[in-house]
């Protein structure tokens, strides 16, 4: 089962077996609404953590997605171009943006549990 730990703004980076992958959580992609398109990183390349990384694109507005840790992007979600409204029905499965390599992995102690960011989630409501 997958780790998933949350930045104050939304992304999540979920570890499974070695496997990072970093997206929106599902509280953002129900607070969008109907997501339309998703702009997403290039393998390759590398970001600092806070950098905008990605965009969404919903029925409500654009908004930047940010890195939660300083990664290095392994591989985007192409079917996501297709079909961006999977990041509204399965945010945390199939809805991922990319396939990324911590290159701080210190930071991810930093984050919010999956726990702690349900509960801050509840009290926003």
């Amino acid at each position: 089962m997958a780790t998933l730990r949350f930045a104050k703004t939304h992304e999540y980076i979920a570890e499974d077996g070695g496997v990072f992958t970093v997206g929106i959580s599902e509280f953002a992609a129900s607070e969008l609404g109907d997501i339309t398109f998703v702009e997403l990183p290039e393998p390759g390349a590398a970001f600092s953590q806070g950098d905008r990384f990605a965009t969404v694109e919903s029925v409500k507005a654009v908004s930047d997605v940010y890195a939660p840790v300083d990664l290095e992007v392994l591989e985007a979600n192409a079917a996501l171009t297709d079909s961006p409204e999977t990041v509204n029905s399965d945010a945390h499965g199939a809805g991922w943006f990319a396939k990324v390599k911590p290159t701080n992995p210190a930071q991810l102690d930093g984050l919010i549990s999956e726990t702690d960011y349900s509960a801050m989630d509840k009290e926003a409501h």
